[in-house]
């Protein structure tokens, strides 16, 4: 059966620091070059490849060797004032805010309303693609967590109770009643990596 395989990109060096990223434009790290090479072996090969234009992505996407177009559907959520802060950082309120309020937007930023309505429209235009070809997708965290709340039937607020590694898969089934989850999270690369990671 093939699938739509969704693939968030390797670590970066913010990554690694506890950094909000959002759209700041950075490259893989050794880690996560190594992730994404080891993830690449292990789905094996692919029909298709659609990628954020990020550069991670952009970079994950490369390992897979298979024709790679770009959509910006599958763009990271925009932090706003917050993109290049640490975690930590971001005032409590702030949070709050994001995880009650799916139309809360920092200054600068997207909502995740805004997210999950172009993330909703990239997945029904490329699942019928997943009766018959391999799609991977390769993306960021919070496209990911909107798809699979898609798969779900869920709403965008439920992202807020999933974690998904650097570097994690997912899969999801085009069935005949709609979307169906059929792995979440899979960690494809070696314990040495995953450590560094």
């Amino acid at each position: 059966m093939a699938v739509l395989i969704l693939v968030r990109h390797g670590r970066t060096a913010a990554n690694a620091q506890g950094l909000l990223q959002g759209r700041i434009d950075l490259s893989l790290d050794d880690v996560g070059r190594e992730q994404a090479r080891q993830v690449a072996a292990a789905i094996g090969p692919v029909d298709e490849v659609i990628s954020s234009s990020l550069a991670r992505a952009r970079e994950t996407a490369a390992y897979f060797g298979a024709p790679t177009s770009v959509d910006d559907r599958w763009i990271e959520l925009d932090f706003g004032e917050y993109d290049g802060q640490s975690l930590a950082s971001v005032p409590g309120g702030v949070w709050e805010q994001w995880r009650s309020n799916p139309d809360f937007a920092s200054a600068g930023g997207e909502s995740m309303r805004a997210l999950d309505v172009r993330v909703r429209a990239a997945c029904t235009d490329v699942i019928q693609r997943a009766r018959s070809t391999n799609v991977v997708i390769v993306s960021h965290v919070s496209p990911i967590k909107a798809a699979v709340a898609w798969a779900f039937g869920g709403d965008i607020t439920m992202s807020w109770r999933i974690h998904l590694d650097q570097a994690g898969v997912c899969r999801v089934g085009a069935g005949t009643g709609g979307p169906v989850l059929r792995s979440f999270n899979e960690v494809l690369y070696g314990p040495t990596v995953a450590a560094s990671g």
